[in-house]
């Protein structure tokens, strides 16, 4: 089906709501994960661990043997980003705006330019800026060493709602608007991002093939082949946790496809991503294109209260 359906999914996007309303049968993600060979990253270690289970694997941590971890360039979660009360207060300052559907279960809240990924069109649209509510959030990532000189272009909330069975499909985020770090807040509730190598069907897709125009810039080197193959046949599990900040970067980020399952929505989850400008649009040929968005990225705004 590829009509938009009144639940806001379309093509193989689905949920529980147009799964049965629309007789869809959607094949088990998890199911076909399991087959391969598990490894959740520890927290403690910076390590990938034998297992499936993210919260046995960080119990587990003093029995970990670090020369059997398994290394992933590009991760980082950071427990603890926020506090308890900033977590309780964000969810209020979210919810007093309003969600728009989305695919696959979820509900959005999208505060950035207008970009067709296809044609590689970039417009401001109606973007002026970010929330004042969540303005010490993007503050706060300057304390973070991965984040230095990051600058949000875009900020998208998302809400997985169990219910419907919220997910996200396995893809790469975009590599033609979008630039190294991608950027994740937990705001309520636990989850897992599950990554699987990405095996590479066609250059142009995610816009992969502009990656080498920037490579020389990552701030973790991609992988070789030879490197690459120790992950085959492995699905990695990152836990999420409540209250977290989760970074992807260099061959995390390029080279394995990320997805949130909908056996790891067991409560309300909400989350803020944040993206960044690619170097085109920063120092490149494209700058001029980026400015205007960059300019009204600097601005945060206040919500009006109701008479």
């Amino acid at each position: 089906m590829n009509t938009i359906r009144p639940c806001g999914c379309k093509g193989v996007r689905t949920c529980l709501s147009c799964e049965s309303d629309f007789h869809i049968a959607k094949p088990s993600l998890q199911e076909e994960f399991q087959q391969l060979e598990p490894w959740s990253y520890c927290v403690q270690c910076e390590l990938l661990q034998p297992g499936w289970d993210t919260v046995r694997v960080q119990e587990a941590h003093e029995k970990h043997i670090k020369e059997e971890g398994l290394p992933l360039p590009g991760i980082l979660v950071q427990e603890r980003f926020l506090s308890a009360q900033e977590g309780t207060q964000l969810i209020a300052d979210l919810d007093a705006l309003p969600w728009d559907i989305s695919q696959s279960g979820r509900r959005k809240q999208n505060f950035g330019p207008k970009t067709n990924f296809k044609k590689r069109k970039l417009q401001l649209g109606s973007f002026a800026g970010f929330p004042r509510s969540t303005e010490y959030v993007q503050r706060r990532f300057e304390e973070v060493p991965v984040l230095q000189r990051f600058q949000t272009i875009e900020q998208c909330s998302l809400e997985y709602d169990p219910s419907k069975g919220a997910s996200i499909d396995p893809h790469v985020d975009d590599c033609w608007i979008w630039g190294e770090r991608v950027v994740t807040v937990n705001c309520l509730g636990d989850a897992v991002l599950t990554l699987t190598p990405y095996e590479v069907q066609h250059a142009g897709k995610y816009n992969l093939d502009l990656v080498p125009q920037y490579e020389q810039e990552l701030r973790a080197p991609l992988l070789d082949e030879e490197q690459l193959a120790r992950y085959q046949g492995k699905v990695l599990r990152i836990p999420m946790p409540n209250l977290s900040l989760i970074v992807l970067y260099g061959p995390a980020r390029y080279q394995f496809e990320h997805s949130v399952l909908r056996e790891d929505v067991q409560e309300r989850r909400v989350c803020i991503a944040y993206r960044e400008f690619t170097p085109m649009y920063i120092t490149g040929e494209d700058q001029q294109k980026g400015d205007p968005v960059r300019d009204k990225s600097q601005l945060f705004w206040e919500i009006k209260a109701s008479i």
